[in-house]
């Protein structure tokens, strides 16, 4: 950000972070790539011995589409999916549910049961990709699912290997898609954490989400700061719960922003290594894997303009090199015109291209953290984690993450940080190109991606057609099994894969933990 004065200008990043003129020296001691702290990188050789994995985010429609548009990806080169749902799929419930209505579809690839799963994934072995579905509140059921497909498909499922997100406190900070209150949200979370280590040991139970923080207008100090004390709740929850943190802390993931500024981001995601190492150490993981932040990156959706849609592909190449120069693990490339809609085949071609080019073609993997050593980014990660310290340091003063939220500290601070920004794009002292200077008459860009309205008949005849054909009896008394084992806290995993392998719906096993632990009304 560039602010002016009556007599000088001043350069400042988008957490207020002052940058000089120029940098003589930074006070950092010598590190290695792959060890402890990791600020340079997870690996020792990094993308020299494996690139990251290059995933687009698609799910629209029904099953079936996003099938389609998987495939598509697939010959194109992208190396595993991520799934995005639909909004009654993320928030319990079925399509024919009355709160369903308009919504079916739209913003992702709506699934009631295992047979739109059975779908989604149809051609598609599970052992053979990795997979990413981006779901929370209902992220136990998601998974669920997906290993009964896992098993069907005579997969072994110890090899089957993705993320789900799983994040819900950054639903109460920031997102709004949650369902039931904070304490029984993370008793599922830790359920997953605990069965998974058993039967699913590849697969990670959580990705701790900065990315949504980031996209509700907090600052890129904020983002590491916030998501990072979710994570320790995260872990003092599964600890408290019996679980090994040398464990289970090997299957946890982050997921984060690449905006704008493009020094920043790449010292923000240094930063966070170093500080997730710290964090965990001090709760007792000892083991290097246990102790490292991987993470996937995805460019900035906030940060793309409806005017001049073809300035974004400059923004998302800018922002990909960024998480690739801060040694992302996993990438996503925005579409050009996902302002205006979901992305075209073509927008989300080029996405991939980019990365490919970036890949490739740029020599960025060439050498392991290239910007390490420099007087600037070394200066600007020390710089952030001190800020990022600050927030986190009054959080745990509050009583950790889970207490900050409940008294609307965290969505405060990332609502005065959205105004000071939005703030500073009307007044001009942020400028964007195409938005607030260099605007251009201009013909409105016409291809845009639409899902019809009739989808959520098509799924509500699918529904019908199911609640005929499976044994209602059987699914009935599982459902009864899930309620009891709720008020009993027993793990809900084994009981949630029972269920859903006799076609109970998502927004059956939904309603059964409603009825048992409420819903959570924010004050």
């Amino acid at each position: 950000m560039i602010t002016i004065g009556m007599e000088e200008k001043k350069f400042i990043t988008d957490s207020g972070i002052e940058i000089d003129e120029v940098y003589t020296f930074c006070n950092t001691s010598p590190e290695m790539p792959g060890k402890f702290p990791f600020t340079r990188g997870i690996q020792k050789d990094m993308y020299r011995g494996r690139l990251w994995t290059m995933r687009q985010y698609a799910g629209f429609s029904t099953a079936e589409e996003s099938n389609k548009r998987y495939h598509y990806l697939l010959k194109q080169g992208t190396m595993g999916l991520s799934v995005a749902f639909d909004l009654p799929t993320q928030i319990g419930y079925d399509s024919d549910h009355a709160f369903a209505e308009g919504e079916v579809g739209k913003v992702g690839v709506a699934i009631d049961s295992l047979k739109d799963m059975e779908v989604l994934f149809d051609g598609i072995q599970l052992e053979k990709i990795t997979t990413s579905m981006t779901i929370n509140a209902t992220a136990s059921t998601l998974l669920a699912m997906y290993i009964a497909l896992a098993k069907k498909q005579g997969a072994d499922v110890k090899k089957i290997s993705g993320t789900i997100q799983n994040d819900i406190l950054k639903e109460y900070a920031a997102r709004g898609t949650y369902i039931y209150p904070p304490k029984p949200s993370m008793w599922l979370i830790t359920d997953i954490f605990a069965y998974c280590s058993n039967e699913v040991p590849k697969w990670n139970t959580i990705s701790i989400s900065g990315y949504h923080i980031r996209e509700a207008g907090s600052s890129a100090a904020q983002e590491l700061a916030f998501t990072l004390a979710n994570g320790k709740a995260y872990l003092k929850a599964a600890i408290a719960a019996g679980l090994d943190i040398n464990t289970f802390g090997q299957r946890l993931s982050f997921f984060f922003n690449a905006h704008n500024h493009f020094f920043e981001e790449i010292a923000k995601f240094r930063a966070a290594r170093r500080m997730w190492a710290k964090i965990s150490a001090d709760m007792g993981a000892t083991l290097p894997k246990a102790q490292m932040l991987r993470f996937h990156t995805q460019t900035g959706g906030s940060t793309l303009a409806a005017q001049q849609p073809d300035n974004n592909i400059a923004r998302v190449t800018i922002q990909a090199l960024a998480a690739v120069l801060g040694g992302t693990q996993s990438l996503h490339t925005n579409g050009f015109d996902e302002a205006l809609s979901l992305p075209t085949e073509e927008a989300a071609r080029i996405a991939l291209r980019t990365q490919q080019i970036i890949a490739y073609e740029s020599g960025a993997i060439d050498t392991v953290d290239a910007m390490g050593g420099s007087y600037f980014i070394e200066t600007l990660t020390s710089q952030i984690e001190a800020e990022a310290w600050k927030y986190i340091d009054r959080i745990e003063a509050m009583g950790g993450a889970v207490s900050a939220i409940e008294e609307g500290y965290i969505q405060r601070e990332i609502a005065d940080s959205a105004y000071r920004y939005q703030k500073a794009i009307e007044t001009k002292a942020k400028i964007i190109v195409g938005v607030n200077k260099y605007q251009s008459d201009e013909p409105k860009h016409t291809k845009v991606f639409k899902v019809d309205d009739s989808i959520r008949q098509l799924q509500v005849t699918k529904l019908q057609q199911l609640r005929i054909e499976r044994n209602n009896e059987a699914v009935i008394n599982l459902l009864a099994r899930l309620e009891s084992d709720a008020k009993d806290n027993v793990n809900l995993m084994p009981g949630i894969i029972d269920a859903v392998e006799h076609y109970a719906t998502l927004g059956e096993i939904a309603d059964v933990f409603r009825k048992v632990f409420g819903e959570y009304q924010q004050s």
